[in-house]
Formats: structure tokens, C-alpha cells, sequence
């Protein structure tokens, strides 16, 4: 298990009518870490705290309790289509509270900080800069 900041480039995605490929495709989207935690460092791996701070304002929070779909079923319904590999990286969603959803909607701006986290995985800091 590991924090994913699942970055998403709105302007560029609304502007093309909801694509979402090419919205999330950059060289420096998807920011993995800071590292790989392995089942036996995290017990209860239904249960992990996550959170996400823009700026030092707390913007997304949850728990992986409420996931829709748990990881067990999302590998075995990948697997029916995907040849999985060890290594091979698995986002599960994001929290409630992206900026999209609030209103007016708040998009990241060169110079805002993204921090996220989760019990036992770390904290991840990110710097915003102009692409």
C-alpha cells in the first residue's frame, strides 16, 4: 500500500468535453510515496486514516473503510481482463472533497502545497509550479 496524488489537470479536461486520459497523463502527475508499505507493516489495511492538506488546509479526509469497492475485489475484477504483475499500481479512488466539488470550485496555482498522508504510509509533499 502507498499514498497516489492522483492529479488532474481540470482546465484541460473540461475544455475537451470530460477527457480524462489526457488530463492525467503528464510526466509529473501521479506522485507515488514517499515509500512502499508492505501487509505485515499494515495490519488492518481496512482501516488506514487518509488525508489530504492544501496549503495547511485540510481539503480531503477519510477512511479506506468506506471504500466502495474493497482491494480484494478490485484485483480479482482487474485480473478478468489485466494480466497483473508485481509491481503494477492500483489507484482506488479519491476522498470526498476535490476541488472540483466545492463551490466556487478551487484549482491548485504555481506555488500551492499539496500534502497527503495516511496512517503508516507517510506524508508526501508536493510543490505546485507552472507546466
Amino acid at each position: 500500500m502507498r499514498s497516489t496524488n492522483d492529479v488532474t489537470e481540470r482546465s484541460f479536461q473540461l475544455q475537451r468535453g470530460g477527457q480524462w486520459f489526457k488530463s492525467k497523463s503528464h510526466d509529473t502527475f501521479a506522485p507515488i510515496g514517499p515509500w512502499l508499505v508492505t501487509p505485515d507493516e499494515l495490519p488492518d489495511h481496512d482501516h488506514v486514516d487518509l488525508w489530504l492538506d492544501v496549503n495547511g488546509e485540510r481539503q480531503q479526509a477519510g477512511d479506506t473503510s468506506r471504500m466502495v469497492f474493497k482491494v480484494p475485489y478490485l484485483i480479482s475484477y482487474i485480473s478478468r481482463f489485466l494480466r497483473l504483475e508485481p509491481g503494477d499500481i492500483i489507484l482506488t479512488g479519491t476522498l470526498g472533497g476535490v476541488g472540483l466539488s466545492f463551490d466556487p470550485p478551487r484549482f491548485l496555482a504555481p506555488g500551492d502545497r499539496v500534502t497527503l498522508g495516511g496512517t503508516g504510509l507517510g506524508e508526501q509533499n508536493c510543490l505546485c509550479i507552472q507546466g
